[in-house]
C-alpha cells in the first residue's frame, strides 16, 4: 500500500459492485481521504474495480482489517451484509461509514450504534444528502421563519416505473451491473426513503408516530422462482413530529418519477423539484395578502440563493447530481479533529426506525417511534 500523508485520513471499501462507482467520482473531492484499498467478496469484481480505478485491492476481509492505516471502512456491500460487515469492523477498531439501509433490523442497528461508542468508534449511515447546498438551504430558510410556522411537508420519491425499464442493461463505469434482484427484494422504500426523512427529522425533529400503507403493486418483476420476499414497490406514510409537523412520504416504483417536497408553513410555502441534486433550486412562494386572496392563495415562486454555491468539481451525474463521499469525508474530519460528525449515529438510527415502520406496514401501519436523537447542527458554512 501506498503511504498517507500526514493529515489523511485511510479509507477502505468493501464491496465493489454498482454503488462503489458513485464514491469513486466523488472521492476527489476530498483530497484528505486516501483510499488505501478495496475489497468484494467476488474477487473478480474487486480485480475489474481496482484496475479500472488504479487502485490496490486486498484479498481478503482479514487483510482489509488488519491495515492499520486504514481508519474508516466505507461498507458497500449488498443491504443483507450491511450489518455484519459493519460489526467485523467496528470489532477490528475501523470507523465505519454504511450505504443504506444502515441495517435490516432496529435491533441490528442499535446494537452497532452501541457497539461503536462501547469502542469510541464512529458509525455513520447513507445517505448524505443533508450536507447539500439545497438540504441546507432549505434549512436555513426554516430557521429564518421564512414560511412562519410549518405544518405540512409533501415529500414524493417515486422513482418511475422501473419494472418497465432496460434495469438488466444498466452498468457501471466499472462494469458492475445494477443488483436489480437485491433491490427488488429490498425494496425502493428502505433504499430512499431516508433521502427526505434524513432531511425533515433533521428539520423538524424526531418523529413520534408513523401511519402507513404498503403494497406490491408489481409482483412479475421476476421469475416465479425469485419472487418470494419481493418488497412493497409502493408505500406512502403519514409521520407526525413531536414538533408538531405532519409530513406525508410516498414512494416507489409504479408511478412517474417525482422527486418533489413541499413545505408548507402559516405564512408561504418552500419547495424544491429534485432530492438528488446537490443544487436544486429551492423556491419560497409567500401568502397572499392582497387582492381576491381565495384565489391567489400563493404569489409567484422566488428562488432562494443557494447557501453556497454548488461547486464542487466531481459529481456522479447519471440519474442523480449528488457528492457520495461527503457522508465519508464528514465522519473523516471527525476523526481527524477528535469532535463528533455532523450526521450522528443516533439521527441514523432514527431514520431507519421510520423507515422500517413504513416498509413493514402492511403488518403494523400504526407505529410509534421510540428513539431519540440530540439536535443536528447544520454545516458550517450555512450556518449563518
Amino acid at each position: 500500500m501506498t503511504s498517507s500523508a500526514p493529515d489523511s485520513i485511510g479509507i477502505s471499501f468493501v464491496g465493489c459492485g454498482y454503488v462503489a462507482d458513485f464514491y469513486m467520482a466523488t472521492l476527489p473531492n476530498y483530497p484528505e481521504l486516501d483510499l488505501r484499498g478495496v475489497y468484494d467478496i467476488d474477487s473478480e469484481r474487486s480485480s475489474k474495480f481496482a484496475q479500472h480505478y488504479d487502485v490496490p485491492r486486498y484479498s481478503s476481509m482479514e487483510e482489509m482489517l488488519d491495515d492499520d492505516a486504514v481508519q474508516i471502512v466505507v461498507n458497500l456491500t449488498n443491504p443483507h451484509s450491511h450489518y455484519e460487515v459493519s460489526r467485523r469492523s467496528l470489532e477490528s477498531g475501523k470507523h465505519v461509514y454504511s450505504e443504506k439501509p444502515f441495517a435490516e433490523e432496529i435491533g441490528q442497528a442499535k446494537e452497532l450504534v452501541e457497539l461503536a461508542d462501547a469502542r469510541g468508534l464512529i458509525i455513520g449511515s447513507a445517505p448524505c444528502s443533508l450536507l447539500g447546498e439545497t438540504a441546507q438551504t432549505l434549512w436555513g430558510a426554516l430557521r429564518n421563519d421564512v414560511i412562519g410556522r410549518p405544518r405540512l411537508v409533501y415529500a414524493e420519491l417515486d422513482d418511475g416505473a422501473v419494472h418497465q425499464m432496460p434495469y438488466r442493461d444498466w452498468i457501471s463505469p466499472s462494469g458492475a451491473p445494477w443488483p436489480y434482484a437485491d433491490e427488488f427484494h429490498v425494496g425502493p422504500t428502505l433504499e430512499h426513503a431516508g433521502y427526505y426523512l434524513t432531511w425533515l427529522t433533521a428539520f423538524f425533529g424526531p418523529a413520534a408516530e408513523v401511519v402507513s400503507f404498503a403494497g406490491l403493486l408489481q409482483p412479475e418483476k421476476l421469475p416465479n422462482s425469485h419472487r418470494l420476499g419481493l418488497a412493497a414497490d409502493f408505500t406512502s406514510a403519514c409521520i407526525t413530529f413531536h414538533s408538531g409537523v405532519v409530513a406525508r412520504v410516498t414512494c416507489g416504483t409504479v408511478a412517474p418519477e417525482n422527486h418533489t417536497l413541499q413545505i408548507v408553513g402559516d405564512d408561504g410555502v418552500l419547495s424544491i423539484s429534485e432530492c438528488w441534486d446537490y443544487g436544486a433550486e429551492v423556491t419560497l412562494r409567500k401568502r397572499s395578502t392582497g387582492g381576491d386572496s381565495a384565489h391567489h392563495y400563493l404569489t409567484e415562486p422566488r428562488v432562494q440563493p443557494l447557501v453556497r454555491p454548488a461547486d464542487y468539481p466531481f459529481r456522479y451525474v447519471d440519474t442523480h447530481d449528488m457528492d457520495f463521499a461527503r457522508g465519508v469525508a464528514d465522519i473523516g474530519e471527525a476523526v481527524r479533529s477528535g469532535g463528533s460528525p455532523r450526521m450522528s449515529a443516533r439521527h441514523a438510527l432514527h431514520v431507519l426506525e421510520i423507515v422500517l415502520a413504513i416498509a413493514g406496514s402492511s403488518e403494523q401501519p400504526h407505529t410509534k417511534i421510540n428513539t431519540k436523537f440530540d439536535e443536528l447542527e447544520p454545516m458550517s458554512w450555512a450556518a449563518g
